[in-house]
């Protein structure tokens, strides 16, 4: 099993407390995706998850059992970097078995499992190439390889597909997502791209100054946000807020509306402003339009709907979709 908990699990390094207490229960066969800006502790907490950064309190049970003191290697993880990390020397085939000769598995076992992990991963004709004559995906896959063999309880990513072109690591995450369902094991993923954390988790760990903002499904984080940190950080083109006299009249501190429930036009318009750049992507058509005494919008429409930059707009929020905060919190 690969249920992991934490508990009252905290990271200090001296006086400086980088992760306050925190508890976190991934289910077994999640897919769960820790995701915030750069700094928030997400690789921190993925890397005391898997025992290369001691914890300074509080346990960790992976598959029931309290792993807060193993080492890294009796813990039942596979961890999966940024970095390939592979052996340039080596084939394909002798990456993925490396951990399995150093364990002096026997020869026909070692086969059986890189030939598995290889029809899996699409590999099996690459067997005998070098990492020099891969693509980046399929060394990433390599490096996948070489932790499936394992057969671990968790598997740990911490940003694999950084490295990759846009192209790539959009296949890549098709790719990840149909392995998780295929192997049913438990998934931690680090990021800071909250898009593949939309597109790949069945539970997002929003993570902000080393503390859990939220947890949840995808849907449950973009259609009700609890601050307006997790507002702002989930969905793409982000949230719209306002403050000031703009939000009071909606009866809060901070007023949110996604730039899908914004409709452009001079009936029922609430704001106006100018256009100030538009991305015509085809299918949808992105304007950010800058208003007097608010701030700028950004507004997703249909990509037959023509706007120009310079152009003096009318924006009407749809207010059963907006989101009212006071202070950090949800009302």
């Amino acid at each position: 099993m690969g249920k992991v908990t934490l508990s009252s699990v905290s990271k200090s390094y001296g006086q400086i407390e980088v992760i306050p207490p925190l508890d976190l229960i991934v289910q077994d066969g999640s897919f769960t995706v820790l995701v915030g800006p750069s700094g928030c502790g997400k690789s921190t907490l993925l890397r005391m998850i898997s025992g290369l950064e001691d914890v300074t309190q509080g346990t960790i049970h992976i598959g029931g059992e309290d792993v807060t003191r193993a080492e890294p290697s009796d813990r039942g993880i596979s961890m999966v970097f940024q970095s390939y990390a592979l052996y340039p020397h080596m084939s394909v085939a002798e990456n993925i078995g490396f951990s399995l000769r150093v364990a002096k598995r026997p020869k026909d076992e070692i086969a059986a499992a890189v030939r598995q992990a290889a029809d899996l991963l699409q590999l099996s004709d690459y067997l005998d190439r070098k990492p020099r004559d891969l693509s980046g995906g399929q060394r990433q896959r390599v490096a996948i390889g070489r932790a499936i063999v394992r057969k671990p309880k968790v598997f740990l990513f911490d940003e694999p597909l950084s490295n990759l072109d846009a192209s790539l690591r959009t296949q890549m995450r098709v790719e990840l997502s149909d392995l998780h369902r295929r192997l049913g094991s438990t998934m931690i993923y680090v990021t800071h791209d909250q898009v593949e954390a939309m597109t790949m988790a069945d539970q997002i760990v929003v993570l902000n100054k080393g503390r859990i903002e939220q947890a949840g499904t995808p849907l449950e984080l973009y259609r009700r946000p609890v601050s307006p940190f997790v507002a702002k950080f989930i969905g793409s083109p982000t949230m719209n807020l306002v403050t000031g006299s703009a939000a009071q009249q909606f009866d809060c501190d901070t007023f949110g509306i996604r730039p899908e429930h914004i409709t452009i036009g001079d009936k029922d318009a609430l704001w106006t402003g100018t256009v100030r750049h538009v991305e015509n992507l085809g299918a949808e058509t992105i304007a950010y339009v800058v208003v007097p005494d608010i701030g700028e919008f950004i507004v997703r429409s249909d990509g037959q709907v023509p706007i120009h930059p310079g152009e003096q707009i009318g924006l009407a929020p749809n207010v059963e979709h907006g989101h009212r905060f006071r202070g950090e919190a949800r009302i």
